[in-house]
């Protein structure tokens, strides 16, 4: 009896063993077939291009323009957040913070305006035509390398709130891709900041607690550290901003303020306003699977990413006179989307 029973074992041993190692070879065999088809599409992306010239440069990326789902707005909005949802819906990628928008933009916006006016200048408005493709390009091919295995029907998310100075810039590039200007009361997303950047903050440990910078300034001279911020989302939020008053693609407006009261409904409108169809049952899963609630006690609190999720708990954390810093900086973004003051 026993003689069978290890008889047995040994049999399902190396029966487990085969399964493996044909496992493994599936694996193997899909990785090169994904890599393959990825030097095809550049294969033939090159060929139609000298074939066809310029109108063919980018028929051969993998990655659908009408397909990518940018979030724009500014950092600790909630953009990790939604989109973390969002990730969980099928057909749906993550391009997480490619920092695109601030290699263009940061650079477009310090050029000075005699360099702007210029065709010798690689961003000069002589050649606007030229160099807006190139961006079109690069982020196409960009989102293709990073995301190898990406679907023809495949959806693109974009987290990139710390690059949404240069959103009008990609929007402008890329027209007909969907976007989502992601917008939060900006003292809270100072005081969200600061507490990230003082001594004991998840930013400033992972940083260095003798960093130099911005992030050690938040403990030396926390006043000029708010300040600074609140220019931050002045220049993020307002280039969003303008991005979306200009783009003529789906796009949707979100407060995080009612993304936070009333989550589903919202993820329900941005799905609806971006005419994107998505399953019901799933987008109800990923809102409970991402709530706050599920977010584990540890992992919550001062000097945590997730910190308080609560709207209005500014006043907690900056001085009066902070408050009062951030709201006359931010002063025509805050009357835009906070009218009523919450």
């Amino acid at each position: 009896m026993l003689d069978a029973v290890k008889m047995r074992a040994v049999k399902f041993a190396r029966a487990s063993r085969r399964l493996a190692k044909r496992s493994r070879t599936l694996r193997q065999i899909k990785e090169r077939l994904t890599g393959r088809r990825q030097q095809i599409y550049l294969e033939l992306a090159g060929l139609r291009a000298r074939l066809l010239g310029d109108a063919a440069v980018n028929l051969g990326t993998p990655v659908n323009p009408g397909n990518i789902i940018w979030i724009f707005g500014s950092g600790r909005s909630g953009s990790t957040w939604l989109r973390s949802m969002m990730g969980e819906m099928s057909y749906h990628r993550i391009w997480e913070e490619p920092m695109v928008g601030r290699l263009f933009g940061e650079f477009y916006a310090r050029a000075p305006q005699e360099n702007l006016r210029s065709a010798h200048f690689i961003m000069g408005e002589p050649i606007r035509k030229g160099w807006t493709r190139s961006i079109r390009n690069f982020v196409l091919d960009g989102a293709g390398y990073s995301n190898p295995q990406i679907g023809a029907d495949d959806y693109l998310v974009v987290k990139e709130p710390n690059g949404s100075v240069g959103a009008p810039l990609l929007m402008e590039a890329l027209p007909e891709s969907h976007m989502i200007l992601l917008v939060r009361d900006p003292r809270d997303v100072v005081a969200s900041v600061f507490d990230a950047a003082r001594s004991g903050g998840w930013l400033n440990d992972q940083l260095g607690r003798d960093a130099t910078g911005w992030e050690a300034l938040a403990d030396r001279k926390p006043n000029i550290f708010v300040k600074r911020r609140a220019n931050v989302y002045l220049q993020s939020v307002g280039g969003a901003k303008q991005a979306y008053d200009a783009h003529r693609g789906p796009k949707v407006l979100v407060r995080y303020e009612d993304l936070r009261a009333s989550t589903l409904d919202e993820m329900r409108r941005i799905y609806s306003e971006l005419g994107i169809t998505i399953d019901a049952a799933g987008l109800e899963r990923a809102v409970e699977k991402h709530s706050w609630e599920r977010v584990p006690d540890e992992e919550k609190g001062r000097g945590k990413v997730h910190r308080k999720a609560r709207p209005g708990s500014w006043s907690e954390d900056l001085t009066e006179e902070q408050g009062r810093m951030v709201e006359r900086i931010t002063a025509p973004l805050l009357e835009l989307f906070y009218p009523d003051g919450r």
